[in-house]
């Protein structure tokens, strides 16, 4: 019994760290949710084995019926030469005008999304996970100025990330 009970405490431990802020990652605050809905292309990401080899990616935001958000990632696979879709779910985690939610693709296992930079008229959004191994760039256009690509990794190299692994997705 001692060690189901370890068990679960350590399975709420992750679950719980798994939605935390990465060390100096700070939400967004004035976030209005109404306004990120929509499509938004991904142009900048840290790989992962869940987005590898997929080129061009974009996400999906709509309003579920539980008043969460749905999520709907979609990138073509160029070895398979086939669109692969995720559909997922998230919940602001404290209020909902800061830009901080859990994510799930997984049943009941939540990651931290964090908006910590977002243009004023929500045409990009810097994104962190909840370790510093998860970043995006995300976009209202599949193309942006190069400008916007150097402050990026400018703002996340100074945060901690390892830029120099970025990978800059196919949007064509």
């Amino acid at each position: 019994m001692k060690n189901t009970l370890c068990g679960y405490a350590l399975i709420l431990l992750l679950t719980c760290s798994c939605t935390s802020p990465p060390r100096g990652i700070t939400p967004v605050s004035g976030f209005e949710l109404e306004r990120y809905l929509g499509t938004w292309h991904e142009i900048a990401r840290l790989d992962h084995s869940f987005e590898r080899g997929l080129g061009p990616v974009s996400a999906e935001y709509s309003m579920r019926p539980d008043g969460g958000v749905k999520v709907l990632n979609r990138g073509f696979n160029a070895e398979t030469r086939q669109w692969e879709d995720a559909e997922g779910k998230a919940y602001f985690v404290r209020n909902p005008d800061q830009g901080y939610l859990k994510v799930s693709f997984f049943g009941p296992f939540y990651g931290a999304y964090i908006i910590f930079e977002l243009d004023p008229d929500y045409r990009y959004a810097f994104i962190s996970g909840p370790n510093k191994d998860y970043l995006w760039l995300l976009a209202r256009n599949p193309e942006v100025p190069e400008t916007l690509i150097k402050h990026f990794v400018a703002r996340a190299k100074a945060l901690g990330f390892e830029t120099d692994k970025l990978i800059f997705p196919n949007q064509g």
